[in-house]
């Protein structure tokens, strides 16, 4: 620290060479004005402090304290909590080898699983509801529940890490780590069967591994190089491959990539021509794209692999995708379809029959439209002999053989065989869509509408002369002249069509939802080789892993986009930094207990205050440089812009995006963002203690310049307000344990208390006496 009545650092002025524009390109460690300082000056606590043997008894101890808190009573409650419905039933799953679908990807799901099974869960526990009891049904609920409690706790000393890596000082590291160590929301997601404390520390541990990668810039292309670029990239695919908002990680490596090949290209820094940029490119690309993409498909290979029997999640794929699951029903019960064969047709997602009856449309509509008055054809929900459809050929057909087997893209015709009539459509509007055509039915005897009856049979799967088979033969009837497609949606007719569904014609012949599927065949046309074909043993078909893959990550996208339905513990980005409402996990009526996902509040805003503070350094550092002021020396900028900027931009890719989504939000989307806040909260705190830093911090290299070793002095008051901040994290945590670790039950005065902010929504609150 400067002496009295010297000049600070942050009081100097700028020489007469000192402009604004040569400022801006003075963002490395190369070109920094030195600042020297013997490291026997600094404070006898923190000259201590700053020992390897102090080192490792802080971080074990934040450590011993991360384990402590996680696992403590992680038995209770011994019922089935918040979202453990669905990832515990994963976990269950991948043990009995049942096929299942979810938005997020395995990874985190494949080691509960692994945690389950290692611990002896038999898999038969079926996480139906919250509050199922784990004890009824001797579940091993708390070795499960211990592997994202192990996983919380690490979080702790690789936060440490990376604040020591970046520069920090040991008490500047700890008071990072502490605000994660004490805070309530990642402690309750750490305790249970969730993704969350998987995602949080791989993420962690990407950020720590990047750090360890950058410092080695000077040594290039050495073996340690290769490793944390390696191990980066396997951190970074374990995150992405956790939850699926881990991508947001990939984003974050990503545009911080694009920034150093940027600084790389630089064709005024010494050797740096285009060999040596795309040797850096063709590193880059190895270790941050090809090897986090294999890896991630390796989670999704081994997902397969286990998955091979029917289950839950079949219904979300395609019908070429379940035959490849022993068991499924469209594997078992698909038969292939022959002209003459009498079928219901049944609509994909409305369920609904291929119905028609004797009545007919009313002569005019309620909007005054005239009808022809032709036989109705609706869509029915229940089975009834006018669902019942003859399959008649337009082409010769041989007497036997796999030549009267339907085909993919045939031309048929339809005959309703209660009143022997073809269905029909032509360019009449329909009763409810004027846009669309209505369908009807035409006399059996009648050819003089011929063409108007032809219908061309296109296969979902698109494979040329396949033939078509109940259950997975999923497809659309696209008619002949007009090209629209046999169609169906909720809306009901009037009661002169008894309020079944409309059918119509859309005019999009590759309309997605026109999708239906014979649901069976009623009647089979007499043939002596028919008897032979259901002799058939129906093995499990194969697949090809890429289109599975394709398939299933296209499903996750769509799925994770359409969770849009309210949530009463919804909440918008806006709120989270302010910790302005939690999640209720699970209650017990009976002895008024409660988990509610919230925050320690004195950790989130001193984040968000440091936030703040942070974004008005930089831009008064801007303000002042632009007017010829040097108030911050270069190695300290050079910190702020490139290691705590590094914080910034993980914040910000993890926070942002969520205002672009129209899904379900919650507050713990933030908890990444959170940790990130935390490391920029430290380095804030070192600003303000101290005008100096520990540099360099890059290891030694053949081409880094050397530069006299500096070190931050934050003096007696840093490890003071640490202990303070701790002491005051601590009591704050333990005033909000009770809604954490849902026990003990509260009072509803004791309820009203804890409800620090008015919008926390508590369970059990007392009312609030007017006087």
């Amino acid at each position: 620290m400067a002496g009295k009545g010297k000049e600070t650092l942050r009081q100097r002025h700028a020489g007469p060479s000192s402009g604004g524009l040569e400022h801006s390109d003075t963002q490395d460690d190369e070109h920094v004005e030195t600042v020297y300082q013997n490291p026997k000056n600094r404070n006898q606590i923190e000259q201590l402090l700053e020992t390897h043997k102090a080192s490792v008894a802080v971080v074990v101890t934040l450590t011993a304290i991360a384990f402590a808190l996680r696992f403590y009573k992680i038995n209770h409650p011994d019922q089935v909590v918040f979202d453990e419905v669905h990832f515990g039933k994963f976990a269950s799953h991948y043990i009995m080898g049942e096929y299942y679908f979810d938005v997020h990807p395995p990874l985190a799901k494949l080691l509960f699983g692994l945690a389950g099974w290692f611990v002896g869960f038999d898999g038969q526990f079926s996480f139906e509801a919250i509050g199922d009891s784990y004890t009824a049904s001797h579940v091993p609920y708390v070795g499960m529940r211990a592997l994202p409690a192990i996983m919380g706790s690490l979080t702790i000393p690789v936060v440490y890490a990376i604040m020591k890596e970046s520069g920090y000082s040991t008490v500047i590291s700890a008071f990072s780590a502490a605000i994660i160590l004490f805070d309530n929301a990642h402690i309750a997601q750490s305790r249970l069967i969730l993704l969350d404390a998987a995602l949080i520390f791989f993420m962690s541990l990407t950020i720590y591994a990047y750090i360890r990668f950058k410092k080695l810039r000077y040594r290039e292309f050495t073996p340690e190089w290769w490793t944390w670029l390696f191990l980066t990239g396997t951190f970074m695919a374990c995150t992405w491959g956790s939850k699926v908002n881990g991508i947001l990680t990939v984003a974050t490596i990503g545009f911080a990539v694009l920034i150093d090949l940027w600084d790389v290209l630089d064709h005024k820094k010494e050797g740096h021509s285009m060999d040596y940029f795309w040797k850096h490119f063709s590193a880059r690309a190895i270790g941050f794209i090809l090897l986090p993409f294999v890896l991630y498909l390796s989670f999704f290979y081994v997902h397969f692999a286990l998955l091979t029997q029917s289950g839950t999640g079949d219904t979300f794929m395609s019908p070429a995708f379940q035959e490849t699951l022993a068991g499924n029903e469209m594997l078992l019960n698909s038969k292939e379809i022959h002209y003459y064969d009498t079928v219901t047709l049944r609509h994909k997602e409305t369920k609904v029959y291929l119905h028609s009856h004797v009545e007919r449309y009313p002569l005019t509509y309620a909007d005054g439209r005239i009808s022809t008055q032709g036989q109705q054809v609706t869509g029915y929900g229940h089975n009834d002999t006018n669902n019942f459809w003859k399959i008649i050929p337009t082409k010769a057909l041989p007497e036997t053989g796999r030549g009267r087997i339907v085909r993919n893209e045939d031309v048929i015709q339809l005959l309703h065989v209660n009143t022997q009539t073809y269905l029909l459509t032509h360019d009449v509007a329909s009763p409810l869509m004027p846009t669309n055509q209505e369908f009807t039915t035409w006399a059996k005897d009648d050819y003089t509408r011929h063409n108007d009856t032809l219908f061309q049979l296109i296969l979902n799967s698109g494979n040329p002369n396949e033939a078509w088979k109940t259950k997975s033969g999923q497809f659309r009837l696209v008619h002949v002249p007009t090209k629209v497609s046999l169609w169906t949606h909720p809306e009901q007719l009037p009661d002169w069509a008894f309020k079944q569904q409309e059918i119509n014609g859309n005019k999009n012949p590759v309309e997605k939802t026109a999708t239906w599927y014979v649901n069976e065949i009623i009647t089979a046309a007499p043939e002596d080789d028919r008897e032979e074909e259901q002799k058939v043993i129906k093995v499990p078909r194969k697949m090809n892993f890429f289109k599975k893959f394709g398939e299933l990550q296209l499903l996750m996208l769509q799925h994770n986009a359409g969770l849009t339905a309210s949530h009463p513990y919804a909440s918008s980005p806006i709120n989270w930094p302010f910790l302005l409402s939690g999640i209720s996990f699970w209650t017990n009526n009976d002895d008024k207990k409660q988990i509610y996902l919230i925050g320690n509040l004195l950790g989130w805003w001193t984040c968000t205050i440091a936030l703040s503070i942070y974004v008005g350094i930089l831009g008064a550092d801007l303000l002042a440089r632009r007017r010829g002021m040097d108030p911050i020396p270069d190695p300290v900028r050079n910190r702020l812009w490139n290691n705590t900027g590094f914080f910034l931009l993980v914040w910000a890719v993890h926070y942002l995006p969520f205002f672009l989504m129209n899904r379900q939000l919650f507050v713990h989307h933030y908890l990444p963002s959170h940790l990130a806040s935390a490391l920029i909260a430290g380095a804030v705190l070192n600003f303000v203690l101290s005008e100096t830093i520990n540099y360099p911090v890059s290891l030694r290299g053949a081409k880094m310049k050397i530069h006299p070793r500096q070190y931050s002095d934050i003096g007696l008051k840093g490890p003071i307000i640490f202990a303070v901040f701790s002491l005051l994290l601590f009591l704050m945590f333990v005033f909000i344990a009770p809604l954490t670790y849902g026990t003990p039950g509260l009072t509803g005065e004791q309820v009203n208390s804890k409800r620090l902010l008015s919008t926390w929504t508590l369970h059990f609150a007392g009312k609030v006496s007017e006087t």
